[in-house]
This record gives structure tokens, C-alpha cells and sequence, in this order.
């Protein structure tokens, strides 16, 4: 070989390995690190108004807070069944480390997940399983729930409020309690009807209920454990006033809108995602409360007296302290049976089982 053949084979070599060098980064750190994914499924769309929209606001809250550090994702509309193991496989392949669940039927799909996925982290809200790598999460709802029960209590003339409910479960029977607790509180000897629509997302479903809960029902306020504010639509045509959950939907009703329950999903959210991208995350049981900010109260609407607001406000500040709690016996069933006795309060775990509704419920508890 001429020496002007190895002069340039070692020119080229040496271009090969600048360009590799540059490829791969040196030890100076100029390698881009590669971004950290979690995701989100919901069981019905990102911007329902209610539950799945509340979550989409956490999840944001994230993408906010870590910037480009992170990239979030979220699938909407999952059924409860066989598709949900099919989408957690796909958000897995598509990298993502810390996955949230935001639906109670999405648990069995999680669980498997989990064991199936030993390096991916899982969050499962209004679950009861955890394991090394799938932590639960949940809040206080029946707090703010009861509160926003005392306003409906003192909306209605009539004395029965219609209540909108998707599955009876303990989550949801627990929810209607404090509801109508909430409402004995503003009135006295209130009735609550309830309606399920053995659906957590379903407008068609919700109208027709709350229609039903009016026309026929009697029910001259209406509130709900649903998700979609068809309700409060109905509710506004109606002229009647309407409590609602999750977020705050004045919108949809601005005439009739009371109040709502609402939770604060995005402290949670970007605290949980931090400690999976420092690999400080560990499983646990979350139950946040209204003294940590996960529970709230929407903004009244102009139905609401002042009277009602400073009731209420007495009520959340004992809620806060936790001298006093909506579940502080006694409290009796349906049938008058004591559930709850004098002096005692029932454990998050209580809670959990609940399979009772209070007395002035008017509905099963068996759906």
C-alpha cells in the first residue's frame, strides 16, 4: 500500500471513530439523558366533567411541575374487563415506568400486571391490593362529600333529594351515606332516593335517573356519584338545584349548581412520580384528607345562602381538626338497626367493607 493509500485510510478511520465518539457522548456527561414515562388509564374520557377529569388534572399537573423531565400519557374510555391487561401492555412497551389506574375495576388487570411486570411501578386508586411494585391511593371523598350533602339539605322545600349512583360497592354506599348524612345535618328528616345506573360514565343513563328521580321521584334537589354532569344539565333545564362530584362543574349548570366534592389529585401525582424517577418510590396506602389538600370543595353557586356557607364552614373546620368526623356514632341503618355505636368511629378499613345504607336512604344496598 502507497503511502498516500495509508495517509487516507488513516484519515478515515479517524472520522470513524469521532463519529462514534459524538454518537455515543463522552464521559463529560454531553449524552442526553432519555425522558421518564408514567401513564394514566381512565375509565371514561379526559374531560368528563368529573372523576376521569380530575385525574387528567393531575396528570398534568406533573407535566407542569417536571417539564421536559417527563412524558405523561393517558388512555381514556377503558372498560373494565379483558381490554384493560391489554392496554397496560402496550403503555409498558411503549416504556412507561410508573402506570396509574384510576378505576376499582381496573384492579384485577393491575394486580396481574404487577406480578407480571416485576420493574414497572403500579398505582391503583379506590383499590385494596398492594404488593412490591403496586402501591394504592385514595381520599377522604366522604368528607367533602357530606359537606356538599348539607348544601343540597338546605336547597331543597320539598324534603326528598335525588341521588345518582354507578355500583354498589363500599366506596359508593359509603359516599351515599355521607351524602345524605350531610343533608339530615341542613335538614332534618330529609330523604334521599337513590337510582343506580350500574355505570361510573353514562349521560344517557345519568338524564334519564335524574328525570326520573324528579318527576316521579318527588325529588326537588339532585346530586350525584357519577361522573358526567348530565345531571346538572338536567338539573338546570329543570330549574332545580344539583350537587356534583369530582370537579367543579358550575358550567354546566350555572344557575343550579350548589356545590361539589372534589379531589386534588396533583401533589400526589408528582410526588409519587418524583420518588419513581429518583428510585426512592415504595408501595403503601394513601388516604388523603382534607387537611392535606387532596379533598376540597368546589365554589358555591349563587343558590347557596350565607347561612348554609358559615354551617358548612363550621363543619369542614371540625372535619379538619378531626375532633369530629360525618361517621361518629351512633349512627343506625335502614331498618333502624344500631351500626355505629355512641363514642366510636369507624377505621379506613370500616369504610372499605361498608355494606349498609344510613337511615333516610331510600334505595338497596345491593344495586
Amino acid at each position: 500500500m502507497t503511502k498516500r493509500k495509508l495517509a487516507a485510510a488513516a484519515v478515515l478511520l479517524t472520522a470513524v471513530a469521532l463519529a462514534a465518539a459524538l454518537a455515543v457522548g463522552t464521559g463529560s456527561g454531553s449524552a442526553k439523558p432519555s425522558v421518564f414515562k408514567a401513564a394514566w388509564i381512565y375509565v371514561g374520557p379526559h374531560n368528563d366533567g368529573g372523576w376521569s377529569q380530575a385525574h387528567d388534572k393531575g396528570r398534568m399537573a406533573v407535566q407542569n411541575a417536571l417539564g421536559d423531565k417527563v412524558e405523561t400519557t393517558f388512555k381514556e374510555n377503558v372498560p373494565e374487563g379483558p381490554q384493560v391487561s391489554q392496554v397496560i401492555d402496550s403503555l409498558v412497551r411503549d416504556g412507561n415506568t410508573i402506570i396509574f389506574a384510576t378505576s376499582f375495576g381496573f384492579q384485577g388487570a393491575m394486580k396481574a400486571a404487577a406480578a407480571k411486570y416485576p420493574n414497572v411501578k403500579f398505582e391503583m386508586a379506590t383499590g385494596t391490593y398492594t404488593s412490591k411494585n403496586m402501591a394504592e391511593y385514595f381520599g377522604a371523598g366522604e368528607d367533602g362529600i357530606y359537606l356538599s350533602g348539607m348544601a343540597a339539605g338546605a336547597a331543597t322545600k320539598k324534603g326528598t333529594i335525588g341521588y345518582i349512583v354507578p355500583f354498589a360497592i363500599p366506596e359508593v354506599i359509603r359516599h351515599a351515606n355521607a351524602f345524605a348524612l350531610g343533608a339530615q345535618a341542613t335538614h332534618p328528616g330529609v330523604k334521599v332516593k337513590l337510582i343506580w345506573t350500574n355505570s361510573w360514565f353514562s349521560p344517557d343513563k345519568e338524564k334519564k335517573a335524574a328525570e326520573n328521580l324528579h318527576k316521579l321521584g318527588g325529588a326537588d334537589v339532585l346530586g350525584q356519584n357519577v361522573d358526567s354532569p348530565a345531571a346538572g344539565q338536567y338539573a338546570e333545564s329543570a330549574g332545580i338545584p344539583w350537587v356534583g362530584y369530582d370537579s367543579n362543574a358550575k358550567k354546566f349548570a350555572p344557575k343550579q349548581w350548589l356545590t361539589a366534592a372534589v379531589y386534588n389529585w396533583g401533589p400526589y401525582y408528582t410526588k409519587r412520580v418524583k420518588a419513581a424517577m429518583s428510585g426512592t418510590w415504595k408501595t403503601g396506602f394513601y388516604y388523603g384528607t382534607m387537611r392535606d389538600g387532596m379533598i376540597g370543595l368546589a365554589p358555591y353557586g349563587p343558590g347557596v345562602t350565607a347561612a348554609t356557607k358559615a354551617a358548612i364552614a363550621k363543619k369542614r373546620a371540625l372535619l379538619v381538626s378531626g375532633k369530629w368526623n360525618e361517621f361518629d356514632g351512633p349512627i343506625y341503618d335502614q331498618k333502624g338497626k344500631l351500626r355505629i355505636k355512641k363514642g366510636t368511629r369507624p377505621s379506613v378499613q370500616d369504610l372499605y367493607a361498608m355494606d349498609w345504607l344510613v337511615k333516610g336512604i331510600i334505595g338497596s344496598a345491593k344495586g
